[in-house]
């Protein structure tokens, strides 16, 4: 052996062949493939868990609106009724400083909760999103959320 030899075996053994990349590669997408499959269905729960827990929220902002100011918001005054008091109150001093919610949440699709004084689905009134499409109706993560389901 001379002295350039083991410096040309230690070439060859260094770094990876373009086989054993493509390997690795394949594997990673094979991961994050099944990652993704067992994750974004968990993503849809979890949007669809917030604005029950937001609409649940904003459910008993109304009641206690209603307890303190002997009537629920109109529909022209909406939800921002709870943040600020509107305009029209017979009792403006019964209004709870501070508001009832400190800020309107959006529904995690960016939409704004809606409200309606007469209820379509036989309650007082509806606090309800309209789903991942932003329109009345539709199914799956289209389909409108509201304090009547439970």
């Amino acid at each position: 052996m001379t002295k350039t030899e083991p410096r040309t075996r230690r070439r060859k053994r260094a770094g990876f062949t373009l086989v054993e990349l493509m390997v690795v590669i394949v594997i990673i997408g094979l991961l994050a493939t099944v990652v993704a499959i067992n994750v974004l269905p968990s993503q849809d729960r979890a949007m669809v868990g917030k604005a029950q827990a937001d609409i649940s929220v904003l459910e008993q902002a109304i009641e206690t609106y209603r307890l303190d100011n002997l009537n629920f918001p109109t529909d022209q005054q909406g939800l921002q009724a709870l943040v600020a008091p509107p305009a029209g109150l017979t009792q403006p001093e019964r209004y709870r400083e501070g508001g009832y919610v400190r800020r309107l949440p959006e529904d995690p699709w960016g939409n704004a909760y809606q409200y309606r004084r007469q209820s379509a689905h036989g309650g007082q009134f509806d606090v309800f999103s309209l789903g991942a499409d932003g329109k009345e109706g539709g199914e799956g993560n289209d389909a409108d959320l509201g304090n009547w389901q439970g």
